[in-house]
């Protein structure tokens, strides 16, 4: 079974496109893609079918009878259509044609892409074809209007060929006819990989790219591009991101399922589909704020390889940190005056923006006043807003319920994201049983909650280290360490030291002051830093991609993440002045979940947690 994108059609397809679109999921192989109707920088084709063994084929679908053809020659015809009476068209294989030729030139721009030398120099290193579905006309009804002499039989596919029913319908034959569409004499020297799959998906869908580096290279005489450090949203989030469905919708997913990816994913495509849109983009803290926002940016402003047509979407799109958004949007400068502007907003008074769309992210950080502020500046008739959110994440004591609180109701118009992408394994694992050893909800309804259970969370069984537990007899031990297993893994491993992260509970209590004991021991090390969470202006204005281990709260590290962490002076939690436990354990389990790879523990003192890790100490200074 083909992956199909989206996962099902749109209710006003007609009945042809429903047929094709179930018969290409269920008889191509597994490691096929299928894009129904996809936007592809401003061209939308009926069907792109991608194939490690296969190639490109774009088809072009028509629902037409013998009754409707009057006219046929290579580039237009003659059609009945209802009551417009007899109109001229664009030849359905012609426009599958320049729908396949657009999209090869944009693919032909990635040096990666394409043959560097020889007789095919500076072509496809895979083929590209394009062809016509007729989905009411049968071979015969196509030989004898004369659609297979003007368009070519290779290029056209009937009504036994794609529906199941027909006792002459054939898998092996479908993937023949779609072979067949391909320029022949094209050789495809070996299948196309899934990083040529990922390349090919970020240069023709903006919304799924996560990272890449693009630089210019000249080759024969032409200019290319090639990708570095490329990152794309896996299928399953792509899909998801395409299908949320209009007006108000929930996603509910656990640390690592790519719930910030899909959002900012959906931003682009609100921003693409309506251009005249007010788009509003909310979350808590600051610094992932200015994670989306970057984020964002990436996927709405043109790449260095645009093509005509191609516009920056970026300032259509408004991203905030939620105090931030009161002050800069709404001219309000303190929370409490939330419950005095919702009541003028409930009596038709005041003068704020409107928005037709809203999306938040880390939803269960939101107080009920503020969801029922941002519903109350949505457009009633549009009513476009996006909930994500993560229980198990939550740090804040929020009373919840969604439909009090924003007047919509999400019962039926939710998602839930159960597969942990970001985490290998082991830190998967690891994490996840200490929430539930921890937090008073771990796994169960919680109180107050909607009665939402918890997620649990699922592993791609992305391999790795066993997360590492060091107990020391001072924090100057424990920052030393740190500062070791840093230079080792950036000489073993080649991490960047971007990609490291140190996570603190609290900066200093008492005698003890943590980040002086972080910030000697990498400065005694050589080891460049940026302390994220120093004020207000860094938590705004640091750059992840700054050549520098990151230092941060574990508050402002939320919706980040890095390939090594390390989570020091973990004896500071749960935090003697903190009340609520679930927040600490809720606090720890966000801090090992930002890791991807690589997770450090260590702490050189007692309390609750640290009784806990006891039995995970490790004894050697590395591990492998």
């Amino acid at each position: 079974m083909a992956h199909v994108i989206p996962e099902t059609i749109r209710k006003d397809a007609t009945a042809g496109e429903r047929l094709l679109f179930r018969t290409l999921k269920e008889f191509l192989p597994e490691d096929y893609i299928v894009y129904h109707e996809p936007d592809i920088h401003g061209r939308r084709p009926d069907f792109v079918v991608i194939g490690p063994d296969l190639g490109l084929v774009v088809l072009e679908v028509k629902d037409y009878t013998r009754n409707t053809l009057v006219e046929l020659n290579p580039d237009r015809w003659r059609i009945r259509k209802g009551a417009e009476g007899e109109i001229s068209v664009t030849s359905p294989p012609k426009q599958a044609r320049e729908y396949a030729f657009r999209i090869a030139d944009k693919l032909k721009k990635d040096s990666e892409l394409v043959h560097t030398g020889g007789k095919y120099a500076m072509q496809l290193k895979f083929p590209y074809g394009f062809g016509a579905v007729f989905t009411r006309l049968s071979r015969g009804d196509l030989k004898e209007t004369g659609v297979e002499e003007v368009a070519g039989p290779e290029r056209i596919l009937g009504r036994e060929e794609i529906d199941p029913e027909k006792d002459c319908f054939s898998a092996i034959l479908l993937r023949r006819k779609l072979r067949e569409m391909l320029p022949a004499p094209f050789p495809m020297e070996k299948p196309l990989t899934e990083l040529d799959i990922a390349r090919i998906r970020f240069h023709l869908f903006p919304e799924v790219r996560i990272s890449g580096k693009v630089t210019p290279v000249r080759i024969r005489d032409s200019l290319l591009f090639y990708l570095e450090n490329l990152e794309t949203m896996d299928l399953h989030q792509e899909g998801l991101a395409k299908q949320i469905g209009d007006r108000h919708r929930l996603i509910r997913g656990v640390a690592g399922s790519g719930k910030t990816l899909i959002l900012a994913s959906r931003v682009h495509l609100l921003a693409k589909e309506h251009p005249d849109w007010n788009i509003l983009v909310l979350c808590y803290n600051i610094s992932l704020s200015r994670a989306i926002r970057r984020m964002v940016e990436r996927k709405l402003r043109p790449s260095a390889s645009k093509t005509e047509g191609e516009e920056d979407l970026a300032s259509r799109v408004r991203v905030y940190n939620f105090h931030e958004w009161l002050r800069e949007e709404l001219n309000i400068r303190r929370e409490e005056q939330i419950p005095e502007v919702l009541e003028q907003l409930n009596r038709g008074e005041g003068n704020l923006p409107r928005y037709d769309a809203a999306l938040i992210d880390e939803g269960q950080d939101f107080q009920p006043e503020w969801l029922a502020l941002v519903s109350k500046l949505l457009n009633p008739e549009t009513q476009s807003l996006l909930l994500v959110e993560d229980r198990a994440q939550t740090i804040y004591s929020r009373r919840r319920s969604y439909k009090q609180d924003t007047g919509l109701d999400f019962r039926g118009r939710s998602r839930i994201l159960t597969v942990n992408y970001r985490n290998t394994a082991p830190i998967v694992r690891f994490s996840w049983d200490f929430y539930q050893a921890h937090a008073e909800e771990g796994g169960k309804k919680g109180k107050g909650n909607d009665d939402v259970e918890i997620i649990s969370p699922q592993s791609t069984l992305r391999k790795g280290p066993e997360p590492v537990v060091r107990r020391f007899s001072s924090i100057g031990e424990e920052t030393d360490f740190v500062a070791g297993e840093i230079r080792r893994l950036r000489g073993t491993d080649r991490i960047p030291l971007s990609r490291m992260l140190i996570l603190y509970r609290v900066k200093k209590f008492g005698p003890c002051r943590t980040i002086d004991a972080i910030r000697a021991s990498l400065k005694q090390t050589g080891i460049p830093f940026t302390w994220i969470a120093e004020n207000e202006r860094s938590k705004r204005s640091f750059d992840l991609k700054e050549p520098t281990v990151k230092i941060s709260t574990i508050d402002s590290s939320k919706g980040l993440d890095f390939d090594a962490v390390f989570v020091v002076n973990v004896d500071r939690l749960p935090f003697p002045l903190e009340e609520n436990r679930n927040r600490e354990a809720s606090l720890l389990y966000i801090a090992m979940t930002r890791a991807k790879k690589h997770l450090y523990i260590t702490y050189s003192g007692e309390s609750e947690f640290t009784r806990y890790f006891d039995r995970f100490v490790s004894t050697e200074t590395s591990h492998k």
